[in-house]
């Protein structure tokens, strides 16, 4: 354990950013896993928007990289657009 008070803060501030990051990557996660999981085309492009704004919201706070949310958003247009029922 830390002897020196800015220590104790350090670690106490570290663990509330840790629980926000694993939050917000979890929200990222279930977002996009539900997007994948829907049986029509047309109930995923109404879920696209929200999937972009979860990863947009990520990337403000800092939690992943900005191009990082590119490349999910890349990938799950790409996703979307194959998709045929």
């Amino acid at each position: 354990m830390p002897e020196h008070k800015s220590c104790k803060k350090r670690l106490l501030s570290d663990a509330k950013k840790r629980n926000n990051n694993k939050y917000v990557k979890k929200t990222i996660k279930t977002s996009i896993k539900k997007l994948r999981n829907v049986s029509t085309k047309e109930e995923m492009e109404k879920m696209l928007p929200n999937v972009y704004s979860v990863l947009d919201k990520a990337v403000k706070k800092g939690v992943i990289h900005k191009n990082n949310a590119a490349r999910r958003k890349s990938r799950i247009a790409n996703f979307v657009n194959k998709f045929e029922t």
